[in-house]
């Protein structure tokens, strides 16, 4: 019998996670994975929406853009029910407005936009320079070995994404991250995809929820927990530009232009390992600050 890694198992529970039950034509239920923190993680609610989505489109087209809003945290012990509207089918794109439902009400609404592909002008952003390759740098448990308290959540959950920050990350000691205006951070599913190019679009969504908002911290020299900030998505964009795998290795290099109001916004760029610009991301989120001795602690 051959064995299955850790890794591939995580990522065949994320497959398993995504692979929606078709209730009637435009209506979906998806179930989160066995062991979850206590409120559904935001990347897999997009997720499961654009998969949703794109079951309901041509084979021909592929997803370009997605826009949602996080409105209620969702509860990992019940299922998600998800409405799709197909708000068009024109020669060359559709349109789809999928919401995401729990005791009837929305925790998400997303909009996604699918094109069959054109001919026309090309150019891309160039990666950043410089940068160590994925080999090169530590997982996060291995940056945490020292501090495996500070893993939280990650240590929790399975783990289908291989998740590399270039310098420290968000789950670092408060006090011992610099500031730094920008964050690289190294990713790819833990294990092989099917070949389906929706599902790896689904898993870069998925993906790209993970740290997005880490990159407002970054800014700072700031972390989450205790000492440092809680967060959560508020809404979350992507576009598409190039056909890529998500079970090799991306770079998501991104950035936080503005925070102000309790709220802060990211933008990101992923980058295949030979430096195609495949996709960005847009987010904003809430961030507020958590005291260093939770109350009624002395």
């Amino acid at each position: 019998m051959t064995k299955v890694s850790v890794g591939q198992a995580a990522v065949d529970e994320l497959l398993e996670v995504l692979d929606l039950e078709r209730i009637e034509r435009n209506i979906f239920r998806g179930v989160g994975p066995q062991v979850a923190p206590q409120r559904v993680f935001g990347g897999q609610v997009a997720g499961q929406a654009l998969v949703a989505a794109g079951r309901t489109v041509a084979g021909d087209r592929f997803v370009h853009s997605l826009h949602g809003y996080f409105v209620r945290p969702g509860d990992t012990t019940k299922p998600i029910v998800y409405l799709v509207d197909r708000i068009r089918d024109g020669r060359s794109f559709s349109v789809r407005r999928t919401q995401a439902l729990q005791d009837g009400e929305p925790i998400f609404f997303m909009s996604a936009s699918f094109h069959v592909g054109e001919a026309g002008l090309d150019h891309a952003q160039e990666p950043p320079l410089n940068v160590p390759s994925p080999e090169e740098v530590p997982t996060l448990p291995q940056r945490l070995a020292a501090h495996p308290e500070r893993l939280g959540i990650w240590a929790r959950t399975p783990r289908p994404i291989d998740v590399r920050y270039i310098g420290e990350s968000g789950f670092a000691v408060s006090g011992e991250r610099p500031a730094s205006p920008s964050q690289q951070v190294w990713m790819r599913a833990d294990g092989v995809l099917p070949d389906d190019p929706l599902l790896h679009v689904c898993v870069l969504t998925y993906a790209s929820d993970l740290t997005l908002l880490d990159t407002v911290l970054n800014q700072h020299g700031q972390v989450w927990g205790a000492g440092g900030y809680l967060g959560t998505s508020l809404d979350h964009a992507l576009w598409f530009h190039r056909p890529f795998r998500a079970d090799e290795w991306f770079l998501y290099d991104s950035r936080s232009p503005s925070a102000a109001a309790g709220r802060g916004l990211s933008t990101g760029q992923f980058f295949t390992a030979d430096g195609a610009h495949v996709a960005t991301a847009v987010q904003e989120g809430l961030l507020r600050a958590m005291p260093a001795v939770p109350p009624g602690v002395p």
